[in-house]
């Protein structure tokens, strides 16, 4: 049946048993789903049979672009599925929904955390959990799901074994539903199975993206989820400002050769070393912009975190990764990286300090952390935000002997 006639059918006929809300008294409704199970339809039926339950809503999404072209305007998203005779005005300008009973939802992306700050909700739809980048926008947003008698929330997500999504798999009021690609296979374009499906099917991407597998550990990999552990730095408050107490901060970069939408990211990594000796990854930067643009990014965290130090590798590029670094700032002390050996033989003795319970991070930083517990000899990936990590740990805590050769310009 065409998708605009299925559109037009009531939920309640559409619905497989596993897209309908759960019973019990739960907080919060976990559905981690494979690529195309219907999570978004889910999610926004959910929303629409509560419209005249809750007044007060959060509806957040992943980034601004999907939050709109998918959640909202999309073919399953809120608009599109909205039964006749409560349809939401979608006030754009204003980032609300507005509901013909007076409900009203407040939008936002997790690309911008500081916007939770501050908002209430009886109820909220959040989807793609697991791809937010700031874990404190899931936190501020929790904070503000504290009006009426029962709060509730749907978290609509295809998994990641990020701290988020494991924390809330293991609160006492989380309700988790799980499917795959294949449990909505009617609905979905047979072309969609023969070409892309089949192109994953019996992979690691596959068994994420496809059957919505939380995978942990990567046989070879030379980190695994457990080494990497939170840990807040020291910190000390000067005239009313707390900055980390560290003895030495760094930023390491490992520079992409070109700036195209398919390039490599540029590895942009934050670490210092306290007093004691242990290294804690203070924040990944990581992006992929024009040589301008990433010099623009790494010289801004240098001030940010009052760094003591730029450290770039050089291997691609020569002179040049120095000199657009001058342009934006031509005082910046810089230490230039010559990697002399593999990756992994480089990486080994970091991951021997993560081992060893040395160096922390301050945050959650899902990207890379996923860099770091899936790289391997075999995986053929070139693990920018890794590499960055690093040339920053090393440098920092076990010198040129192990990692490269370093050669320091003031």
């Amino acid at each position: 049946m065409p998708t605009h006639k299925l559109l037009s059918l009531p939920w309640e006929i559409l619905a497989r048993p596993d897209q309908r809300a759960p019973d019990g008294d739960w907080l919060t409704w976990l559905i981690l789903a494979g690529r195309g199970w219907g999570k978004t339809r889910t999610g926004a039926e959910w929303v629409h049979a509560n419209a005249n339950r809750y007044g007060r809503w959060v509806i957040a999404g992943r980034t601004s672009a999907d939050l709109r072209d998918i959640m909202i305007e999309g073919e399953s998203g809120l608009l599109r599925t909205a039964p006749p005779g409560n349809r939401p005005v979608y006030q754009s300008s204003r980032m609300r929904l507005a509901w013909p009973n007076g409900a009203v939802a407040v939008l936002r992306s997790a690309d911008e955390p500081e916007g939770f700050r501050g908002l209430q909700a009886e109820a909220i739809w959040a989807d793609e959990l697991a791809a937010w980048k700031y874990p404190d926008a899931w936190d501020q947003l929790q904070l503000g799901l504290r009006l009426g008698p029962r709060p509730r929330q749907v978290v609509t997500t295809t998994p990641k074994p990020t701290r988020l999504v494991r924390d809330l798999l293991k609160a006492s009021q989380t309700v988790a539903t799980r499917g795959s690609t294949y449990d909505n296979r009617a609905n979905l374009a047979p072309a969609f199975f023969q070409q892309v499906i089949t192109k994953y099917e019996g992979t690691r991407m596959g068994r994420q993206e496809l059957h919505a597998e939380i995978l942990d550990d990567v046989p070879g990999a030379l980190w695994t989820r457990e080494l990497i552990q939170s840990f807040m730095p020291p910190r000390i408050e000067r005239h009313g400002i707390v900055e980390y107490d560290l003895a030495r901060v760094v930023v390491a970069i490992d520079p992409a050769v070109s700036a195209g939408e398919e390039s490599d990211e540029t590895g942009i990594v934050v670490a210092g070393i306290d007093v004691m000796g242990r290294g804690h990854v203070l924040a990944d930067r990581s992006c992929r912009l024009s040589p301008d643009g990433w010099a623009r990014r790494a010289v801004e965290a240098y001030r940010e975190f009052k760094a003591d130090r730029i450290v770039a590798e050089v291997n691609n590029g020569g002179d040049l990764v120095e000199a657009v670094l001058r342009t934006v700032d031509q005082n910046i002390p810089y230490t230039a990286v010559h990697a002399s050996r593999g990756k992994r033989v480089r990486a080994e003795p970091v991951a021997a300090l993560y081992e060893q319970g040395r160096v922390t991070h301050a945050d959650e930083f899902p990207d890379l952390e996923d860099q770091m517990c899936s790289f391997t000899p075999e995986s053929g990936d070139s693990p920018d935000r890794l590499d960055a990590l690093v040339w920053a740990i090393s440098h920092l805590m076990l010198g040129s002997s192990t990692s490269g050769e370093f050669s320091t310009v003031a």
